[in-house]
């Protein structure tokens, strides 16, 4: 590689590296003593072989202060085990999912399903490892309120305890605290700029209708963003906020969990087909792997730059900086590994979670 290659690729690593700093200034932060609200609140939780996980999320709704009136609706989508039976002991409503239709795939039909028939103000989709703060719906709906958006994706602060989790997971927000401009993103009207999580997601009843509701994501594996882009689609505005002091999740326990996940969703996350995620892997390779590996002083500088993008990134979000942030480059090629992997699942029709097909 020419000198000037690497020079040129280490200025994208610092230019990513200023542009993280940035957006961590801008990143919206929920009120830590938010005021109570007097909106009505139905909380959806999907739920899928979740018996060692659903008792802990259903624990942190029943401590939620500062909102009145709050739903919890719990949809068991197939579940074989015992989550039932445990989420049948608490006062919440449980709701049987139907089968997915065809061209459904399981968490959106859940979703759909949870929310149908409800005349509450805000929709809070969760996840049954999440663990919220007693202070996280009342917050997530003054950021709502506050600043007159229709979605907000509080991300949760991710815990990481395995190798492999604390290599990958970190590079979640990295991915969109880099390359998504905030401010910029959450307007209407720019449903190509998205990042979401769909963990713990908060949306006003009448944008999520006005976009569809989960019937317009039917068929994507990352319901999550696709649901944001349709609420901007529809004339809304939506965008990822601070959620490390509302939530705090353990979203996979070792490798071969994290493995599977990523590789359902991974062609989709980055490019959204084969070939634009391929061409995405290739391009965060080039800026963030091939300086270090050239070396010299602009290689040194490449590697300081995405050092310093995790590590700021890692900060704000509630992750771990140190030493975590010093082995980026070795995350990024982990990352590609699972990339390969996914695409070849999706061509192969081979992709699977919780014992379903994907299809897509």
């Amino acid at each position: 590689m020419s000198r000037r290659a690497v020079r040129v690729l280490a200025g994208a690593a610092v230019a990513g590296a200023v542009h993280a700093a940035v957006n961590t200034r801008l990143l919206r932060t929920p009120p830590a003593d938010p005021p109570a609200t007097t909106r009505r609140v139905r909380v959806v939780l999907p739920v899928r072989d979740e018996e060692a996980e659903v008792e802990g999320c259903l624990g942190g709704l029943a401590a939620q202060r500062g909102v009145a009136r709050m739903e919890v609706v719990v949809v068991d989508d197939g579940s074989t085990d015992r989550t039932a039976q445990l989420v049948a002991a608490h006062p919440v409503e449980l709701r049987t999912a139907t089968p997915p239709p065809v061209g459904w795939l399981g968490k959106p039909n859940a979703c759909a399903q949870g929310a149908a028939g409800s005349d509450a103000d805000v929709l809070v989709f969760l996840d049954a490892d999440v663990r919220l703060e007693p202070h996280a719906v009342a917050a997530a709906v003054a950021v709502l309120d506050a600043q007159g958006l229709d979605l907000v994706s509080p991300w949760p602060r991710q815990r990481a305890e395995t190798a492999a989790e604390r290599l990958v997971q970190p590079l979640q927000q990295w991915l969109w605290a880099t390359t998504l401009p905030l401010r910029l993103a959450e307007r209407a009207g720019r449903p190509s700029m998205a990042a979401a999580n769909g963990q713990f997601l908060v949306v006003r009843r009448e944008a999520y209708e006005r976009a569809g509701g989960h019937g317009a994501v039917r068929a994507e594996v990352l319901e999550d963003i696709g649901l944001l882009r349709a609420v901007k689609r529809a004339g809304g505005r939506g965008v990822v906020v601070d959620g490390s002091m509302l939530a705090t999740t353990r979203m996979y326990d070792g490798w071969p969990a994290l493995a599977a996940g990523y590789e359902k969703s991974l062609w989709s996350a980055l490019g959204g087909s084969s070939l634009g995620s391929l061409a995405a892997g290739a391009a965060l390779t080039a800026v963030w792997v091939l300086p270090p590996l050239a070396g010299g002083r602009a290689g040194l500088v490449g590697y300081a730059a995405g050092v310093a993008g995790r590590a700021v990134t890692a900060h704000r979000t509630g992750g771990r900086v140190w030493p975590d942030s010093l082995a980026h480059p070795l995350s990024v090629l982990l990352l590609d590994l699972l990339l390969v992997r996914s695409v070849r699942g999706r061509r192969r029709g081979t992709l699977r979670w919780r014992d379903r097909t994907l299809v897509g």
